[in-house]
């Protein structure tokens, strides 16, 4: 897997692509992680299992329920002072900092309080507007899914 890919692209079925730039200065372990399951197909046909209106949207669990992962060990927190703003992408986590694995949330709105405790890995550059069509709920009744994601430079 090529170094030069830098952006990922979530084709989701809510009607388009979301074009992420990741951000291995900020965070190159779980850069590394999120190219490495997205070249391995892991993240087809996995839903947005928690999507709340005005905060994010969370996706990346192949059960769908929000405790599931990869068979990757977790990865150890690189947080940042990145601000969690709109279209920031960041890792999910459980209550210990070095627990993020392969779930992730993209932030619909600006979600400061979060800033310094989750590791942001990419910020939307395209798309937002997809993000925003995801149906809500926790879980939502037909959750939004990624069709595809693939990388590319």
């Amino acid at each position: 897997m090529a170094d030069e890919l830098n952006t990922l692209v979530l084709n989701l079925d809510s009607g388009g692509d979301v074009v992420i730039r990741l951000r291995p200065d900020l965070a190159p372990g779980h850069v590394e992680r999120i190219k490495q399951l997205a070249d391995e197909g892991f993240y087809d046909g996995v839903v947005f299992h928690r999507v709340i209106d005005g905060f994010m949207a969370q996706g990346g669990d192949p059960t769908g329920t929000g405790m599931g992962g990869s068979k990757q060990p977790d990865l150890k927190a690189e947080f940042s002072r990145e601000p969690h703003v709109r279209g920031v992408a960041s890792m999910a986590r459980s209550q210990n900092p070095n627990s993020a694995n392969s779930q992730f949330f993209i932030c619909l709105d600006d979600a400061r309080f979060l800033d310094g405790q989750y590791t942001v890995w990419g910020e939307v550059v395209e798309g937002m507007e997809h993000v925003d069509a995801l149906p809500k709920g926790e879980p939502p009744r037909t959750p939004g899914k990624i069709v595809k994601a693939s990388l590319r430079a």
